[in-house]
C-alpha cells in the first residue's frame, strides 16, 4: 500500500513539472516587467524592423541570435549560434558580457532574478 501511494505521488509530481511553464513565465509580472523594460528602450524596440543602438526585440522568442533582419551585430553575437527563449533569456540579461563575451550591449543585465522574470514575461506579451 505504501508502494503504490509514493507512486501515484511520484506520477502527480512528474504531471506537474510536465504542464507548469518555466520559471520566468510562473514568477513573472508583465506589469513589473514593462516598468523595467523602460530601461531596455533606449536601445531597443518591439517594434519588428524598427532598430535603434540595439536591435528590434519584436518576435525574439524562437529567433537566432545576430538574425535579426537590417541590424549590424558585433562578430561575437553574430556567431553566437543561440536561439532566444525563457532560459538563454535569463542567462543573458542576467550578464550580457558574460554571456556573450565581446558582444556591443553596454547595459550590465538584471542582476535581480524577479526583474528578469518580469521583463520575459513582459517580452512575452509585447513581441509578436
Amino acid at each position: 500500500m505504501r508502494e503504490r501511494r509514493l507512486m501515484i505521488a511520484a506520477a502527480a509530481a512528474a504531471a506537474i513539472l510536465l504542464i507548469r511553464p518555466g520559471p520566468a513565465i510562473a514568477a513573472g509580472d508583465a506589469a513589473a516587467g514593462e516598468k523595467i523594460f523602460l530601461r531596455c528602450k533606449a536601445c531597443h524596440t518591439l517594434e519588428a524592423g524598427t532598430h535603434k543602438v540595439g536591435p528590434s526585440l519584436a518576435g525574439v522568442f524562437g529567433r537566432k541570435s545576430g538574425s535579426a533582419e537590417g541590424f549590424k551585430y558585433s562578430e561575437p553575437m553574430a556567431k553566437a549560434n543561440i536561439v532566444w527563449d525563457d532560459a538563454t533569456l535569463d542567462a543573458y540579461l542576467a550578464n550580457p558580457k558574460k554571456y556573450v563575451p565581446g558582444n556591443r550591449m553596454a547595459f550590465p543585465g538584471l542582476p535581480k532574478e524577479q526583474d528578469r522574470a518580469n521583463v520575459i514575461v513582459y517580452l512575452h506579451q509585447a513581441s509578436p
